[in-house]
């Protein structure tokens, strides 16, 4: 496992999320104003924003002190680009950076963008927006490398239809929420079928209707499913700050290994709702994102 403390020195330039109310989701550009010594007990960083104040008067930069779950190095950048319908993006809106869809595609380098923690869709222009990316394991996915691999030939295909193609009758997919409570999270279902042009009736593998008498089914639409995620071998342990997807209420939430306990079992930390909680080895798996149509995930350091 990398050492991330070596990315968040004293001085570092970092991105942080916040669980306070309004700003989740959101990555703000910030600063490492003091990292914890190698004797302290408190494993916290004091870092300060570049971009939100703490007073009205908008004179003196907020300060906090966070868990390094909470900070990443700023994203590598990149040439200027076109962007394609469904492709995951992070949209510059208030002060930091947001994770959303390309659902259109206007003229004049503009493009529409959903958002499925706020269910809102706006437009930005192309510099506004950049492709997004995990920080996981000490490693950007994807990285600038892999996107170059990408064949004249797939980018000659219309986006939209190598989107819905994906997907079909009997397959068995995972589907994500608006729904207060089931935000952040992944459920299994299969396809029933296709309704119309980019939605599709599920019925969900664990979730059931309000009668209890069968599995709920539920119409959804392309981006809010993705394929069932492929097996990966069982590895022997989950290393500290790992990203993993955590089983709990019927459904797959993504959280970081904040503690390796005995016989196998972990805390892990939610960063949506600022949690911690417990998991056996056999309720987590390797956390994976499905970006422009691929599984991407860390490579193991």
């Amino acid at each position: 496992m990398a050492d991330v403390n070596k990315y968040f020195k004293k001085g570092s330039e970092v991105e942080i999320s916040s669980n306070d109310e309004g700003f989740r989701g959101a990555w703000y550009m910030g600063t490492v104003i003091r990292p914890p010594s190698r004797t302290s007990k408190d494993k916290k960083f004091l870092v300060e924003y570049k971009t939100l104040m703490a007073d009205e008067a908008g004179k003196k930069r907020l300060r906090e002190t966070l868990d390094v779950v909470q900070l990443r190095p700023p994203p590598p950048r990149e040439p200027r680009r076109s962007f394609k319908f469904s492709e995951e993006v992070d949209a510059y809106y208030n002060d930091g950076w947001w994770e959303g869809v390309i659902t259109e595609v206007h003229e004049g380098d503009r493009y529409s963008i959903f958002f499925r923690g706020t269910r809102e869709q706006l437009q930005f222009g192309s510099s506004e927006l950049r492709l997004h990316r995990e920080w996981e394991n000490g490693k950007w996915v994807p990285t600038l490398e892999g996107e170059e691999k990408v064949s004249i030939v797939d980018e000659m295909k219309p986006t939209k239809e190598k989107a819905e193609d994906k997907f079909h009758k009997g397959m068995l997919i995972e589907v994500s929420s608006d729904e207060d409570g089931f935000q952040g999270a992944w459920f299994a279902a299969t396809i029933i079928e296709q309704l119309t042009e980019g939605k599709f009736l599920v019925e969900y593998q664990s979730l059931r209707n309000d009668d209890d008498t069968e599995f709920l089914k539920e119409e959804t639409d392309i981006l809010h499913m993705r394929p069932y995620p492929p097996d990966i071998p069982v590895v022997d342990c989950f290393n500290l700050h790992e990203e993993v997807d955590a089983l709990y209420n019927d459904g797959w939430w993504v959280g970081v290994i904040s503690k390796v306990l005995t016989s196998r079992r972990y805390k892990v930390y939610f960063r949506g709702t600022n949690e911690e909680m417990e998991y056996k080895h056999s309720d987590l798996r390797l956390h994976q994102d499905w970006i422009d149509g691929k599984w991407v995930m860390a490579s193991q350091v």
